[in-house]
């Protein structure tokens, strides 16, 4: 503790970053077997301590990625986050402290720390940021002036010009001249002060802004210069700068791979996935990180979003189970403008106030440990159908199916599965293998099945539904294939308090987030019978019930009782 605390004070007089020399234990081993990050946008300290603990650690996750943690500008909109004011660790995601004990809550549970940083640029407003230093652009007392910028004070107007693409401005953003000493040991300052809190990577914004020599030389001012580093270097057709110019210092974001997933799953066939990778042009896997989606894409419309339902859903299960790159599973909060994370980043429960919590989604957490067990082992038993129902396996420890069809799928496959009773991580269900890998299963439209050697017992499935609370112990998981109009949600009630007692102003509402199925997780007592029913909410606010009589269910004596309905008209 006493090497943290040195640390602080050399890094933070009068609000400038040196060079410190981090400890030995603020190490990051390359991703390996344990290879996923969750991606916890805008979620405070205190929330991400606490989804380590809860979430991350127990479903396998190897990585968290938390916001900017050093002071920003003020205001509630989600890209003050990118506007840094100082290095210094104070934000509405919470002070040094906060984030030295998420750092410590996280390790506690195997999982390894890394920072979303932001060293291509500085704020471009004037005012006072959120740790009440005082700031102007082009001037930020005790860190940067105007001669620390480049000399190209002006928007990026030629992307085909890679010195135009480094040197001038994003957006107005003053943009730091990372060519410069003073500038160089600065950074490595901030970044060294985090090492010395334990972080174990760092997450590059806006890399391909910055000259890549520029990023070597810092990195080499590190006190750990292998520490993990993820550079955002996106890459376009008819840019000058590409991701590949970057593998050099380490990973690179592979936004072609997420744009891609948006495009054979919006309207391609899956059937043409069987090689995707290098083969498509992408950085080595190696040194990729991919993700169905991330912040700025998910705003941009260009990759997936949870409004795409079952495809963004699909999409994740393909991600986890497929040998290429790195994984960010992004996990985000309900969006349609600029807004921030709600309540300040405070996340007191999943699926509540907005918070979608995909890292918990049952079909996506329970992906992390397919993967984990799956290692590096090749593709076998590849089966498509020629269209958007796909199958294959990885080696002799998992095997995934894919059905992205408008209706069921019912098939034997064959795989290379030790004969035996594995859990689907999709569903919670058991399925048996047989002595020559063979297995038949029926999979409904927009779902998949999941089998690794890991889970062998459905006692714990692992993860959470999107709609299903992971802290609901005994109750009912009700799941609902309902088509809407916009403006329309989907609503459960019945004829206990927990259920609103058959009032529709008590009903409770169901997440769309695998739409057109709507799901939620309600706790209810061990052996408890109920009667419930749907019913839709318009924006004005009128009710339409389903047809029919009342459905029935009994809560097991333990566990949940998995209800899987269709809209009754």
């Amino acid at each position: 503790m006493a090497s943290r605390t040195v640390a602080a004070a050399l890094a933070l007089a009068a609000g400038a970053a040196v060079v410190v020399t981090a400890p030995g234990t603020a190490q990051a081993d390359p991703p390996g077997d344990k290879d996923v990050t969750a991606v916890m946008f805008e979620w405070n300290f205190t929330s991400v301590a606490k989804a380590c603990t809860d979430d991350l650690g127990p479903a396998g996750y190897g990585y968290v990625q938390v916001s900017p943690p050093n002071e920003r500008v003020q205001g509630p909109q989600w890209w003050t986050a990118y506007q840094p004011v100082s290095y210094r660790i104070a934000s509405k995601l919470g002070d040094r402290d906060a984030f030295e004990n998420m750092i410590d809550t996280c390790h506690a549970a195997g999982v390894k720390v890394v920072v979303d940083t932001v060293i291509n640029h500085m704020a471009n407003s004037a005012g006072t940021g959120t740790g009440g230093s005082s700031y102007s652009k082009y001037e930020y007392p005790g860190l940067y002036a105007k001669s620390d910028m480049d000399d190209c004070m002006k928007d990026i107007d030629n992307y085909g010009d890679g010195w135009n693409v480094h040197h001038c401005e994003l957006g107005g953003l003053p943009d730091l001249d990372t060519g410069e000493e003073h500038v160089r040991r600065t950074i490595a300052g901030y970044l060294n002060d985090l090492l010395s809190l334990g972080v174990d990577g760092f997450r590059v914004d806006a890399a391909k802004h910055i000259p890549p020599g520029d990023l070597a030389d810092i990195k080499s001012r590190l006190g750990n210069p292998g520490v993990y580093w993820k550079q955002e270097t996106i890459g376009a057709y008819g840019e000058a700068v590409k991701p590949g110019q970057y593998t050099g210092t380490g990973d690179v974001q592979e936004f072609a791979y997420g744009r891609d997933l948006k495009r054979v799953f919006s309207g391609e066939k899956l059937a043409y996935l069987k090689n995707v990778g290098e083969a498509w042009g992408y950085v080595p896997s190696g040194k990729a990180a991919t993700f169905v989606t991330n912040h700025d894409t998910e705003r941009h419309h260009t990759t997936l979003t949870y409004k795409d339902g079952a495809a963004y859903t699909l999409a994740h299960v393909f991600m986890l189970a497929w040998p290429y790159g790195s994984p960010d599973v992004h996990s985000g909060y309900a969006f349609d403008n600029d807004a921030g994370g709600p309540g300040n980043g405070q996340v007191d429960a999943c699926h509540t106030d907005g918070w979608k919590c995909q890292h918990a989604w049952r079909e996506i957490a329970g992906m992390v440990a397919f993967r984990n067990t799956a290692g590096r082992a090749e593709v076998t038993d590849w089966w498509d159908n020629g269209n958007n129902a796909i199958a294959f396996g990885r080696g002799g420890t998992a095997y995934v199916v894919i059905n992205h069809e408008p209706g069921a799928l019912t098939r034997t496959f064959r795989t290379s599965l030790p004969a035996g009773t594995y859990c689907d991580v999709q569903s919670g269900k058991p399925v048996t293998v047989n002595g020559s890998g063979q297995f038949t299963a029926t999979l409904g439209a927009d779902t998949a099945l999941a089998l690794h050697t890991g889970a062998t017992s459905c006692t714990d499935p692992g993860g959470a539904e999107p709609g299903e609370d992971p802290g609901v112990t005994t109750g009912a998981s009700f799941s609902v294939d309902a088509t809407t109009v916009w403006g329309e949600n989907v609503y459960v009630t019945g004829d206990q308090p927990a259920l609103g007692d058959w009032n529709p102003a008590g009903a409770l509402k169901l997440d769309p987030a695998a739409y057109p199925v709507w799901k939620l997780d309600v706790a209810l007592p061990a052996g408890t019978s109920f009667a419930y029913k749907f019913l839709r909410k318009d924006a004005s606010g009128k009710v339409t019930w389903e047809s029919g009589g009342n459905r029935t269910a009994t809560v097991p004596s333990s566990g949940k009782t998995l209800l899987s309905d269709t809209w009754r008209s």
